[in-house]
C-alpha cells in the first residue's frame, strides 16, 4: 500500500496538470494499443509473414515516442509557444509549398514530405494544423483592439486561415475542412464580429470552388474525382460503398459487448482496418460499450478544455487549449461518423487511437500543449490555495 502511494506521489510530481487529461491520454494510448495488435492482423500475414507483434511493436515506440513529446510539451510554460508562433506559422506554409510540388504521390495524394538524410517522412498537414491554431490563438489573444475593424481581423486572422487551408485542401480536404471549422468556432470563443466571420466562410466557400475548378483542369494537382465519388456514393447509395458496408457489419457484429480481444473477423475484410476504420474494429471486440467509452473519452475532454477555459487569465491560454481540443474532438467524431455512415468517406483517422507516424506524434504534442496550459492554471490556484490557509 506504501509502494502504491509512493508511486503515485511520484507520478503527481512528475506530471503536472489536469490529471484527468493524463487519464484520457492514458487511456486512450491503451485503446490504441490493443486495437492496434488486432487490426493488423491481415496486413502482418501479407506483408510480415503472419509475424503479428511487429506493427504492435513498432506502434508502441511510435506512441512512447509521442507520450515524450506529450512530457516534454508540457513542461514549457505555454507562452513560450506564443514567442515562436509566426516562425511555425511561415515553416509551416514553406513545407506545405514543398509538399505540393515536390512530395511523391502515394494513394492518389500529395501528403507526405521525406525528410532529406533520415528516410523518414512527415505529413505536413499535422504540423500546419498545430501551428495556425498557435497562431491564431496569439492573434485573438493579442489583437483584441484591433479584430473590431476590418484590417485589423483581415490580414492577421482571415489571410493565414485561408492560405494554410488552401495549401492543405487539394491534397487532405477532410482535414483543411475540419481545420477551417475550427478556425471559425476560435474566432467565435474570441469575440471576432461575426460580419468578418461570415466573410471568412464567404472566402472559404470561393476558395473551394476556385480549387474544384482548378482540379477538372489539373486533375493530377487536385484529388476532385475522389471527393465527388465519395459524395455522390454518400447521397445516391443508402446502404454505402463496400468501405461502409464492412464497417457496418463490424459494427453490428460487436453488439452490445463485442466479440472479445482479438476475435475480429472484419479486420480481413475492411481497408485500413488499423487506421481509417479502427473505430469499427473497436465497436467489433468491445461492442457498444467499447464504442462508448471511446466517445465519452472525447466528450470529457472537451468538458477538462471548457474547464481551462473559463479558469485560464490569460486569453491565449483558453484560446490554444480549446482550439487544439477542439481540432482533435472534431476529427475524431468525424471518423467515428464515416464508420456509422452518417458523412461521406474522409480516410481521417482517430486521433491517438489509429496507427500512425507524425499522425500519433504531433496528437501527443496537442495533448502537451493543453497540459502545458492546465499546468500554469493549476499552479495558480495552488498559490492562491496557500494564501488562503491561515499561519
Amino acid at each position: 500500500m506504501n509502494r502504491l502511494l509512493s508511486i503515485k506521489g511520484k507520478l503527481y510530481n512528475e506530471l503536472k496538470g489536469d490529471m484527468l487529461i493524463w487519464l484520457i491520454v492514458a487511456l486512450l494510448a491503451a485503446f490504441s494499443l490493443v486495437a492496434i495488435y488486432s487490426s493488423t492482423e491481415t496486413l502482418a500475414y501479407k506483408e510480415r509473414g503472419g509475424n503479428t507483434e511487429y506493427y504492435l511493436i513498432k506502434h508502441f515506440i511510435i506512441l512512447a515516442g509521442g507520450l515524450c513529446f506529450t512530457y516534454i510539451c508540457h513542461l514549457l510554460y505555454y507562452m513560450r509557444y506564443s514567442i515562436i508562433a509566426p516562425l511555425l506559422l511561415s515553416a509551416a506554409i514553406i513545407l506545405l509549398i514543398c509538399t505540393l510540388c515536390f512530395a511523391p504521390e502515394i494513394n492518389g495524394a500529395r501528403r507526405w514530405l521525406q525528410i532529406p538524410g533520415i528516410g523518414l517522412s512527415i505529413q505536413t498537414s499535422d504540423f500546419a494544423k498545430i501551428a495556425l491554431i498557435i497562431y491564431l490563438a496569439r492573434s485573438l489573444a493579442f489583437k483584441q483592439d484591433f479584430i473590431k475593424d476590418f484590417s485589423g481581423a483581415f490580414v492577421p486572422i482571415l489571410v493565414p486561415v485561408l492560405i494554410v487551408c488552401g495549401l492543405i485542401a487539394p491534397a487532405d480536404l477532410s482535414n483543411a475542412v475540419i481545420l477551417f471549422a475550427t478556425c471559425l468556432v476560435m474566432m467565435f470563443i474570441g469575440r471576432v464580429h461575426l460580419k468578418y466571420i461570415t466573410a471568412l466562410l464567404v472566402l472559404g466557400i470561393f476558395m473551394l470552388a476556385g480549387i474544384i475548378a482548378i482540379g477538372y483542369l489539373f486533375p493530377d494537382f487536385v484529388r476532385v474525382e475522389t471527393w465527388m465519388s465519395r459524395v455522390n456514393e454518400f447521397f445516391n447509395d443508402p446502404a454505402g460503398g463496400y468501405q461502409i458496408q464492412q464497417a457496418k457489419i463490424a459494427i453490428a457484429e460487436g453488439g452490445w459487448f463485442g466479440v472479445g480481444p482479438g476475435q475480429s473477423s472484419q479486420n480481413n475484410y475492411l481497408p485500413s482496418p488499423y487506421a481509417d476504420y479502427i473505430y469499427a474494429i473497436i465497436c467489433e471486440e468491445y461492442g457498444a460499450l467499447g464504442g462508448g467509452v471511446i466517445i465519452f473519452l472525447y466528450l470529457f475532454l472537451v468538458i477538462r478544455c471548457m474547464r481551462l477555459v473559463t479558469k485560464s487569465p490569460k486569453t491565449f491560454g483558453a484560446m490554444l487549449a480549446i482550439g487544439l481540443c477542439l481540432s482533435l474532438v472534431m476529427q475524431a467524431f468525424t471518423h467515428i461518423a464515416v464508420s456509422t455512415h452518417l458523412v461521406p468517406v474522409t480516410g481521417l483517422t482517430l486521433p491517438m487511437v489509429s496507427m500512425g507516424g507524425t499522425s500519433i506524434v504531433f496528437t501527443c504534442i496537442s495533448f502537451g500543449i493543453i497540459l502545458s496550459v492546465s499546468k500554469y492554471i493549476e499552479a495558480i490556484k495552488e498559490q492562491v490555495d496557500l494564501k488562503l490557509v491561515p499561519n
